[in-house]
């Protein structure tokens, strides 16, 4: 197989995303152009950017991230399929996991867990006290 010249399971499991999510090869436009930046004359003289674009979903992807077309081409589809994921799973994509979890952790404690956690904070306090109360007195 070995279409875009990496490990053949990352292809495989590209693949196999892409079929679970109905994304087929004729669904998507595929448009090679110059990259700029780093690389060089091998940049300036090969069209390495790769451009796709899901004509079902309009969603468009760019991937210019390495001096190899190939290599370029899986990373694009890869955004691609993560884009679309996003979009058909919502809540269960990994992005919005992400986010939840972030919400949680700012969410208001609840009244008993606030006093908990202050009643540990002022127990800490007190053991700090006392230990400098201790070193005060071995000074004397």
């Amino acid at each position: 197989m070995n279409i875009y010249n990496v490990n053949p399971q990352k292809e495989q499991l590209l693949f196999e995303k892409m079929h679970k999510l109905g994304i087929f090869e004729r669904d998507i436009e595929e448009k090679f152009v110059r990259s700029g930046g780093k690389g060089g004359q091998h940049v300036n003289k090969t069209s390495t950017c790769v451009y796709l674009k899901h004509i079902p979903t309009g969603i468009e992807v760019k991937c210019q991230q390495e001096r190899s077309q190939s290599l370029n081409r899986f990373i694009a589809r890869r955004l691609l399929v993560e884009k679309i994921e996003q979009m058909v799973l919502g809540r269960q994509s990994a992005r919005q996991q992400e986010i939840e979890k972030i919400r949680r952790q700012k969410r208001k404690r609840s009244k008993r867990s606030k006093l908990k956690m202050l009643e540990d904070k002022r127990m800490h306090s007190e053991k700090k006290k006392s230990r400098s109360f201790r070193m005060d007195n071995s000074d004397n």
